[in-house]
């Protein structure tokens, strides 16, 4: 059952009960003119028509008793009327903005589950024989031994553009696809934020992320990069040698988690749903068009919770995490027209 049911029926009752009114204060008005011709005919007759006159005197009294009666319970029903559009419009309100929360949360929730995984992938892989080999031991068969390793990887994990190894002094020496991507290997990536904080990190259960950005060697595509340190023996605390970095295929991925939001389709034509970074970027959008604008989200210190400007209601959700990824402070938000909230109720 949708949330504004009992809300429609309540403004359909009002709404029968104003019409109902009008009929009958109509035929009180008919009866009316009906007990003054009466009067005007029984006048007329002199005193055979004296009784008559008692009747239609009486009909006029009567219909004006329910004239009164009528005018007193529309002054009522109107009242109460504007009562019940003013808390059914708040209840509406509070029940689509808890909703939409909650659809917000679910959003960003799915994705942080989704990128917890890439951070157990980058750690994993970081210890796979080939790749430490090609950083402890260079030479053009270890690396190209490292390629054929990382490109069975991405055969089966669909979800990344490519992953690069890179030595200690951010040389990429090996790549999963050098076909595709051939201005990777080569490439010195130690001015790279993901590969600073990647070597500097305490052991192999640490990892690196950054923020959406576009990566001008994989097209300009905008991934999500997970990084980690690649150590000797591959051991937990052997000492780095070299970094692994992994590039998430961010827009396709994202897109399907927003447009996938479990909104119906009158929901749908009304609303959007978008993920917004730390600094309030637009990083996924059901309107693409704005991915990469700001989005002024106001929201006062509150983790989760909704308000109305502007005639809209924004809905949002601040990520809770997954496991031991704590997450970038990202945003699920859903913006809905909350002139449209209550279109299936009268007006």
């Amino acid at each position: 059952m949708r949330d504004n049911t009992v809300l429609k029926l309540a403004f359909d009752i009002a709404t029968i009960t104003r019409e109902k009114i009008g009929m009958i204060e109509k035929i009180m008005q008919q009866t009316e003119i009906l007990a003054l011709n009466a009067r005007i005919e029984a006048a007329r007759a002199g005193s055979s028509g004296a009784a008559f006159s008692v009747v239609a005197q009486e009909m006029g009294r009567v219909s004006g008793g329910i004239n009164t009666i009528a005018r007193d319970f529309r002054q009522q029903v109107e009242a109460h009327t504007e009562s019940i559009e003013t808390v059914g419009a708040t209840m509406l309100e509070e029940l689509t903005g808890q909703r939409f929360t909650d659809i917000a949360l679910n959003a960003v929730e799915i994705i942080d589950r989704n990128l917890f995984e890439r951070s157990c992938d980058v750690r994993w892989w970081a210890t796979d024989s080939a790749v430490v080999e090609a950083v402890a031991l260079p030479d053009e068969h270890r690396c190209a031994h490292a390629s054929q390793r990382l490109a069975t990887i991405l055969r089966s994990y669909t979800v990344y553009l490519d992953l690069w190894v890179a030595d200690k002094e951010g040389r990429v020496v090996s790549s999963g696809r050098p076909e595709r991507y051939p201005g990777v290997q080569g490439k010195n990536v130690a001015g790279e934020a993901w590969f600073k904080r990647a070597l500097a990190t305490s052991d192999g259960d640490a990892f690196a992320v950054a923020d959406i950005a576009n990566n001008p060697l994989l097209d300009d595509a905008p991934v999500a990069t997970y990084a980690a340190a690649i150590r000797e023996g591959g051991e937990r605390d052997g000492e780095p040698l070299g970094v692994l970095g992994i590039f998430f295929d961010w827009a396709p991925q994202a897109q399907t988690v927003v447009e996938g939001a479990r909104l119906d389709e009158q929901e749908k034509t009304r609303s959007r749903v978008m993920l917004l970074d730390a600094e309030e970027r637009i990083i996924a959008d059901t309107r693409p068009e704005n991915i990469g604008r700001r989005y002024p989200l106001k929201r006062d210190s509150r983790t989760r919770g909704y308000y109305a400007e502007g005639g809209k209601l924004i809905c949002f959700a601040l990520t809770p995490g997954y496991e031991t990824y704590e997450g970038l402070g990202w945003f699920g938000v859903v913006e809905c027209d909350q002139a449209r909230l209550d279109e299936t109720a009268p007006e």
